[in-house]
Parts: structure tokens; sequence; C-alpha cells
């Protein structure tokens, strides 16, 4: 991924944060000599490994699998975005861009069958995901359900060899520029731009 200086973002544990805010993401390796993307929620190990380590699963009827275990896999998580038009600087010799959050993770990945791994995978994911649900659901211990179903997937565990974060929030700007694009997307709304403005405002008041 192409990083500016200005949009870098290099402190592990703000990476570690946003992978977990934002673990939905996609996994990209080769098939059969050609890129080939899975989208795939994801689980963060901070402690295995010196970036940590990602793990999660996908359909075995997927072919993404078959070659995975020999490649460099990258894993893309994304996050808040928006429009920035350059109206909002109010100044002459500017010109439209976009503010967003990533973070791509990079290393070998090393798959699952074993049973007792994957259902523990299975229970782990039900548990993030599900914890902020009124009434959390839980897969039970029905004996021929959950086997049907470990048959059917694949764990995976990538641990993560190189970490970059880009976190473009009109760094290269004047800071009274960053608070009039902060406004702008306050009035403006929206979960994004709401997201996007107050990460802006954040690393202005971090400066202060």
């Amino acid at each position: 991924m192409y990083v500016p200086a200005s949009f870098a973002e290099t402190d592990l544990a703000t990476l570690h944060a946003f992978i977990e805010q934002n673990s939905f993401g996609t996994l990209v390796s080769q098939v059969a000599g050609l890129p080939f993307a899975t989208h795939l929620p994801f689980l963060l190990d901070r402690n295995s490994g010196p970036h940590g380590s990602l793990i999660g699963h996908m359909a075995r009827a997927n072919p993404h699998w078959q070659e995975l275990e020999s490649q460099t896999a990258l894993i893309i998580l994304s996050g808040p975005h928006a429009y920035i038009s350059p109206t909002w600087y109010e100044a002459e010799n500017v010109v439209p861009t976009w503010n967003y959050t990533a973070v791509h993770a990079y290393g070998r990945v090393r798959l699952i069958h074993d049973d007792d791994a994957l259902l523990k995978i299975v229970h782990d994911s039900i548990a993030i995901y599900e914890r902020v649900m009124p009434r959390p659901w839980s897969l039970g211990h029905s004996e021929p359900f959950v086997s049907k179903l470990l048959k059917q997937i694949v764990g995976f565990r990538m641990e993560i060899e190189k970490l970059e974060g880009k976190f473009k929030l009109n760094q290269n700007q004047p800071i009274e520029r960053r608070e009039k694009v902060v406004r702008a997307l306050e009035k403006q709304g929206g979960e994004d731009p709401l997201a996007v403005a107050k990460m802006i405002q954040a690393a202005i008041s971090s400066k202060k």
C-alpha cells in the first residue's frame, strides 16, 4: 500500500484497536495464478507473534483455502471514509480528496482442520459478535448439528509479518483547514462522515 509519511499510522496498539473495531475485511491471495478475494470477519490475537495474528474461517466449498497455505496473503481492513470538498477549505488552489482509514496485514497462513480448534474459532466469533445483542445467541451443544457444521468450514491463522496503517485525515493541510473539514463533516452527518470527523478532531487535539 502506498503510504505517505504524513498519513502513516505505526502505533501497534492503535492498529490493533482499529482491527478490532473494523474486523470485517478482505483476504487476498492467488488461486490458479490469479488474484482471489474472500470477504470475512477476522479475530485478532494481539499476543501471538510480534504484530499479532488474525484468525478466521471460510466455507470448505470456497476454493480459496486450497492454495492458501503456500503463499503470503494480504488481509485488508477498511474503516470510515468520506469525500472532502475543496469548498470547505475556503481557500484557492485546492482540490477535492477522499479521507479514509485502512490497515493491511501480510503473512503466511496456517490452515486449521482440527475439530476442537475449529469449534473454538466458531465459539470465539459468536461470543464477540453476539455480545452487543440484547439477547446473545449461542451455538449450543447439539452434537449432530455441530459436527455437520465443522465439516463445512476450514479455519486459518495468519501470524502478521508486516502491518501497515494508513489514516488519511488531511494531515497535509493546516490545522484551521482541518477544523473546517470537521465542522463540514459534522454538518453533513452520516455514520462515516461523523466517524471521520471524530478521527480528524482527535488527531488535531493530540497535536495541541
